[in-house]
């Protein structure tokens, strides 16, 4: 008669014939009835709640560790088969957890009592990799292999882990005040430096200012003497030409008759005062005659090259 099991099975053939046992992982096998027996095995993965309550770590502090473990009864490998059948065969899937569980619970808490709880608050994964390499060399021995192993939680009831939250906490917001004030002094420190800066620039942009005022008047300080020297000159010129054009005519007379009426100077110094008249009145007249102001023609600005 032939027999069959799924992936997650498998046959122990035993009996007649069948020394030793045949072992089929997924698959199927003839049985002579009566004569031969076949038995089954579980090789479903199985979740183990791992749980180890108020354990005294390294230090002496008591604590409770729950772990979730994944293991199963390796089918593929014929010694580890053999193996589990030698120690679990005619069991159910309940009774092969439990003894798992037990052989876990047993390696988490050795494990823990090596540790500080610190150790264990702060590095998990390290728990769990030592948990881990424990337990699977032990637990081969049954041709059970452990799948995958994860701390879960870890609590107290002395308040220890709420403690070093606190501390934790504190430490975290200290070094968040020092920070902050590390930040607000920077900043400071660069606000001021940028203020000293403009500052700086502003002064250096006003000195250069003053600088080119100061060029600027004295260039035209220059510029003004200069138009006000050669201004000066014309004036000179123009008034010397004025009295040769008036002098010309004495200069080539050969006989000055003078009439005295009766006071004032006689002589040279007669003809030097009516010359004198003469040109003072000159403006006046030429501005009556023509119109044109011989003052503001004179005092009209000099074009420069």
């Amino acid at each position: 008669m032939f027999f069959t099991c799924g992936p997650n099975e498998a046959m122990v053939v035993s009996g007649f014939c069948r020394s030793p046992p045949v072992m089929v992982a997924g698959g199927r096998v003839f049985v002579l009835p009566c004569i031969q027996q076949i038995q089954r095995i579980s090789l479903n993965t199985l979740t183990l709640n791992v749980k180890s309550e108020k354990v005294y770590t390294r230090h002496g502090v008591p604590i409770s560790v729950t772990g979730i473990a994944q293991v199963k009864i390796q089918g593929q490998n014929k010694e580890m088969l053999a193996a589990a059948c030698q120690m679990f065969l005619g069991k159910t899937e309940a009774e092969i957890a439990h003894i798992a569980l037990e052989t876990l619970e047993g390696h988490q808490r050795a494990i823990m009592a090596h540790m500080t709880v610190e150790e264990i608050y702060k590095d998990r994964q390290k728990f769990s990799e030592q948990v881990f390499k424990v337990a699977s060399s032990d637990l081969v021995n049954m041709g059970i292999s452990v799948v995958s192993y994860t701390l879960k939680d870890i609590h107290d009831d002395q308040d220890y882990l709420h403690s070093l939250g606190k501390a934790r906490t504190a430490q975290v917001q200290k070094d968040a005040r020092i920070g902050e004030a590390e930040a607000k002094r920077d900043a400071g420190i660069r606000e001021a430096k940028a203020k000293q800066e403009k500052v700086s620039a502003q002064y250096l942009s006003e000195i250069e200012m003053a600088k080119a005022q100061r060029d600027y008047e004295l260039k035209k300080a220059a510029y003004d003497i200069e138009v006000n020297t050669r201004r000066a000159q014309a004036d000179l010129a123009y008034q010397l030409q004025v009295a040769e054009e008036i002098s010309g005519p004495l200069t080539s007379a050969n006989k000055i008759t003078l009439v005295s009426s009766g006071s004032g100077a006689v002589g040279a110094a007669k003809v030097t005062g009516e010359v004198l008249d003469i040109l003072s009145r000159l403006p006046e007249s030429v501005e009556r005659l023509t119109g044109v102001s011989i003052s503001q023609v004179n005092h009209k600005p000099l074009r420069t090259a």
